[in-house]
């Protein structure tokens, strides 16, 4: 588990992890230049099953998650997130996953609480992510899913990618270069994780924006994934990639009824979409309940599809690295020496 600033979360996910149900494991947390007390938390456990790594400087989940399979001893490589919360039996039912020599990759499932969510956060966490599992669960029928849920998922040890640096999105590169080796990438439902997405449709979108402008960078860094060496190719284009052209033709189609709208039936289009738009941003601005029941599908959609135009304009024209969308930079006036660097 990587981690970075986390103290408020830390203690009780070492207690939680520490008490899954399973014989032999090590449990290791990175910290990533953490400066606001996670370290000292690392440093007070005893556990003879806990291994810390503090890292210094900040450079991002993606170096701190390699740092951890560097160190671990373990067969079975299982990477977790900070706030989601695991089922007692979930990692002794990932696991046994591997019991098939086939499968290289296995995920657990997640399951999302939306207490007091706005209506649009409500539909993403609700409608779209139900419909994103059913994707998921149709590609692993025929082979496997194109990404898995990065919260809790498991690798072997000998196929585990060391990951670029300031990746963004770890949970899609690793379990394709699983395929990419020749093994399966496996879904579990019996592996249940519970988390909480943001609340506002602010943080939705901030969270959005980072995952799409991470489906750039990820090609960017693997460009083999648009090749023959991807056993996944018509997934990845037909699952994440034309997603992320989607508004475009929304746009497209937009405009070309409002060319069109002095005959029919492209005026009834036209109607039909400024009513759903219009209905997407009351339910984006204003919280009325009654309205939010209805609105919500139609925030949602429209918060995902912007967050997908920012997105590509993040990526392409943002002056820092993709890094600063993960977790913000210490300001400088802020950094002050590590004590334990310091000479007595």
């Amino acid at each position: 588990m990587a981690v970075h600033n986390g103290v408020t979360l830390l203690g009780e996910k070492i207690s939680h992890l520490l008490s899954l149900d399973y014989p032999t494991m090590e449990v290791i947390v990175v910290s990533d230049g953490s400066y606001d007390g996670t370290d000292e938390i690392l440093d007070e456990v005893a556990d003879p099953r806990f291994v810390p790594i503090i890292c210094s400087e900040h450079r991002g989940k993606a170096v701190a998650i390699n740092q951890g399979i560097q160190r671990a001893t373990g067969d079975i490589l299982v990477f977790v997130d900070l706030r989601p919360q695991l089922e007692p039996r979930a990692l002794r039912e990932l696991v046994s996953n591997f019991a098939d020599p086939n499968v290289g990759c296995a995920a657990g499932q997640l399951f999302l609480r939306t207490n007091d969510h706005d209506s649009g956060t409500s539909a993403v966490s609700n409608l779209y992510w139900r419909y994103e599992q059913w994707v998921r669960k149709c590609e692993a029928l025929v082979g496997s899913p194109v990404g898995v849920y990065g919260g809790f998922f498991a690798v072997r040890r000998g196929l585990a990618t060391p990951l670029p640096e300031g990746l963004i999105l770890d949970d899609m590169y690793q379990p394709l270069c699983v395929v990419r080796q020749g093994y399966r990438s496996v879904l579990d439902e019996s592996a249940r994780a519970w988390d909480v997405w943001p609340k506002t449709s602010v943080g939705e979108f901030k969270r959005k924006v980072r995952t799409l402008a991470g489906n750039y960078q990820l090609l960017q860094k693997a460009p083999w994934l648009l090749g023959r060496e991807n056993p996944l190719l018509f997934q990845l284009i037909s699952h994440k990639l034309l997603r992320l052209i989607t508004p475009f033709l929304f746009l497209v189609l937009f405009l070309a009824n409002c060319g069109l709208h002095a005959t029919q039936p492209y005026f009834a289009m036209l109607a039909m979409q400024s009513m759903f738009y219009g209905l997407a941003v009351i339910g984006l601005l204003w919280d009325i309940p009654i309205v939010s029941r209805f609105a919500g599908p139609a925030s949602g959609f429209i918060l995902l599809n912007w967050a997908a135009i920012v997105a590509l304009f993040t990526f392409l024209f943002r002056p820092h690295s993709l890094l600063d969308l993960w977790v913000r930079r210490r300001p400088a006036a802020e950094v002050r020496p590590d004590p334990r660097n310091l000479a007595a």
